[in-house]
């Protein structure tokens, strides 16, 4: 039986976590086998050897790699050493890293040989003053002022004593995607994390689902909830670790390794559907949690057909609240929904104008949520927070109801909504009724200025390899599937759409494409 968290759930995880699980947890890498024993010995060295390079309690520390075992070995030195950690994706251009380490104040940063040049370079101009850099050194760049530690060097020395968390501290400072601009640090408390974690085991764990397959990078907040979440689990678990994510790759690790469960995005389906399922043996497997985006009904139709006895289930959050709002209990699914409020949150939905939200049943209106989950604000950004964060309630920014059970369904982003004639069309509905098409891959909606009906319904559409229809003939199959007010009179044939680099619809490029 897993206990709730309290007050002072994670500091206990995150500076003894892995000394607790022992050598029944393993995680899986590469061919390699380590346990959650050998682990805790390798955080606890970094971690001496961070404050022995001058790292002190709430200061930022920058990771930025691939998934590997050495990105928890950080994680949990960072948070040992009472530092922040700030993951940063290793797919952001070099602007982009400047942006997170100019505007976090991190010191030092963890990153690979491999990216060493793309790191040196952005942090020029910052506060860094060290990267820890896992491989090998020769031939890497000087950085001017910054100076370049091993990180097998930072693991050799003795073990010192750590300092004392406090459970309200910040434990993550994340950025977010920036859909609207310069994307913002969201401040994740060690208390948050612990609550998201248990969350997240106590509602989608059974002890029969021992064997994960994580594809999910470890940099964004669903893949650090993910992973987490095993720290407060009571019996063993394996973890199988990828890299990255690729179809052939998954399918054949779920088969070796008897993978039950494994978390993805609705990217990673589609891709998966365009496999060979049948030659693998997916026996073990039961279940899929899809989050991050909205799956298609039409994705999750195909994917019940090729592989039935693998339920495929839904979740719902955002980095803002630690990555779980609502998820599924195990076995009770509600086809469009992403599941009921995790046990110790509590969704309201705000209505027109509104001033708190209710717990009014099937009306659409904005998703809010209370709970310990919730972060604690925007990084030095007050005006922001005190917008988001309105009379206790945290307002996702998506629209939404709860059915008379209290299922939530998401139906779109506010800031996507396109209103076509004073009528609102959302982008989901259009691009469920587009991916019916047998000839359509993949698709997005957006809404351009129009002056007759204030913004035009615009889709772009991604084909099936060989598929040789036009935009005239999607047009029309839209059109005799959705009302006159929805459909989209600008059909556009792109070779691939657009995804951000955690496989979501990446609506701010497609609307940079408008003309």
């Amino acid at each position: 039986m897993l206990t709730e968290p309290t007050g002072t759930a994670l500091p206990v995880l995150a500076q003894a976590a892995w000394d607790r699980l022992g050598d029944d947890q393993v995680t899986v890498f590469e061919g390699r086998r380590w346990t959650a024993t050998e682990l805790g010995r390798r955080s606890r060295k970094l971690a001496s050897g961070l404050i022995d390079r001058g790292v002190q309690p709430g200061d930022r520390v920058v990771v930025c790699l691939p998934n590997c075992v050495e990105v928890g070995v950080a994680y949990h030195a960072i948070w040992r050493a009472a530092g922040v950690v700030t993951p940063v994706l290793f797919v952001l251009s070099e602007d982009e890293l400047h942006h997170v380490l100019t505007d976090s104040g991190a010191r030092l940063v963890v990153t690979s040989a491999d990216f060493l040049p793309k790191v040196a370079a952005a942090a020029g101009a910052s506060d860094v003053q060290a990267i820890v850099v896992i491989g090998a050194l020769a031939d890497q760049p000087a950085a001017d002022a910054i100076t370049l530690v091993p990180f097998d060097e930072l693991e050799d020395g003795p073990e010192a004593p750590l300092p004392v968390v406090d459970s309200a501290s910040l434990a993550a400072l994340l950025y977010t995607g920036g859909t609207t601009g310069r994307s913002k640090g969201v401040m994740i408390s060690h208390d948050a994390l612990s609550a998201a974690g248990w969350s997240t085991a106590v509602t989608s764990s059974a002890e029969d689902l021992t064997v994960s397959l994580q594809a999910l990078p470890l940099a964004h907040i669903y893949g650090l909830m993910v992973s987490t979440m095993q720290l407060h689990l009571t019996y063993p678990m394996t973890s199988v670790l990828m890299r990255w994510f690729d179809a052939e790759g998954w399918l054949r690790l779920a088969e070796a390794e008897r993978a039950n469960i494994s978390p993805v995005v609705p990217t990673m389906l589609r891709v998966l559907l365009d496999q060979p399922l049948e030659n693998y043996d997916l026996s073990a497997l039961r279940r899929l949690t899809s989050g991050s985006a909205p799956l298609p009904a039409e994705v999750r139709l195909r994917w019940n057909e090729r592989v039935p006895h693998v339920e495929v289930v839904e979740g719902y959050g955002c980095t803002e609240t630690s990555g779980i709002l609502a998820s599924t209990r195990i076995g009770r699914g509600r086809p469009g929904s992403v599941g009921v409020a995790s046990p110790i949150s509590t969704i309201g939905i705000a209505v027109g104008d509104a001033s708190l939200p209710t717990d009014r049943r099937d009306v659409d209106g904005e998703i809010c949520v209370q709970g310990p989950t919730v972060m604690s604000g925007y990084w030095k950004s007050p005006v922001e927070t005190e917008l988001a964060m309105r009379d206790g309630w945290f307002h996702t920014g998506d629209i939404g109801h709860l059915d008379a059970d209290g299922y939530v369904f998401v139906v779109d982003r506010i800031k996507d909504v396109i209103i076509r004639d004073g009528f609102n069309v959302y982008p989901r509905d259009v691009e469920e009724a587009l991916i019916k098409h047998p000839d359509v891959a993949n698709c997005a909606v957006v809404g351009r200025p129009d002056e007759r009906h204030g913004e035009e319904v615009v889709a772009f559409v991604q084909l099936r390899p060989g598929a040789a229809t036009t935009s005239d003939a999607i047009r029309d199959f839209a059109k005799a599937h959705l009302s006159a007010v929805k459909y989209p009179r600008d059909v556009r044939v792109v070779e691939q759409v657009p995804l951000t680099s955690v496989g979501k619809l990446d609506r701010k490029r497609l609307r940079s494409l408008l003309s």
